[in-house]
């Protein structure tokens, strides 16, 4: 049984990758792991001022909601990022929460798989290479981690769209193998 943490970053109740990850969530649970999801739109989250305080005390000087985080997002063995692709990238919603896990810099980090799953209005996969490359360079910064897979939810506009395509059943299936 694995811990995973699925970091939701899209501000839109009920949008395509949420439902991506509420997908994958549900693969994960039926093949047994554990399963939280964090919500980036329902944080208090400032953005990361590069005091590096963090770096000695292992937590941030920020008074938001990030530091009741560092410790699920350390101890998973998976971690999932779900974002909407805005400007051929992960979604600045997304780009902050990862920044503000710079304690986990100095932590002994649980975490060596991450999934990627993305989605935009865009219908060329390449639309999703700039998110994927986001998401690989965080990764690099901590040893012994890899990107597993990436779901691109390429095609569509609408909230609740993606219900109409075979991605919800391709986050599902990589959830369940997670």
């Amino acid at each position: 049984m694995k811990n995973i943490v699925i970091v939701n970053s899209t501000p839109r109740k009920g949008g395509n990758s949420e439902i991506l990850a509420e997908k994958f969530a549900e693969g994960a649970k039926s093949a047994g792991h554990n399963v939280k999801i964090i919500t980036v739109r329902d944080l208090k989250l400032n953005f990361c001022v590069g005091c590096m305080y963090c770096h000695s005390h292992k937590k941030c000087v920020l008074g938001d909601s990030m530091n009741e985080l560092y410790e699920s997002v350390q101890n998973a063995d998976v971690l999932v990022f779900a974002t909407p692709v805005y400007y051929y990238a992960v979604s600045g919603q997304l780009k902050t929460f990862l920044d503000r896990l710079n304690p986990l810099y100095v932590r002994e980090n649980k975490f060596k798989e991450a999934y990627l799953l993305a989605t935009a209005a865009e219908a060329d996969p390449a639309a999703m290479n700039g998110s994927v490359s986001d998401i690989q360079g965080w990764l690099d910064c901590f040893d012994g981690t890899s990107l597993k897979g990436v779901v691109r939810g390429i095609g569509v506009t609408e909230r609740g769209e993606i219900n109409s395509t075979d991605f919800p059943v391709q986050a599902f299936e990589m959830g369940k193998n997670a």
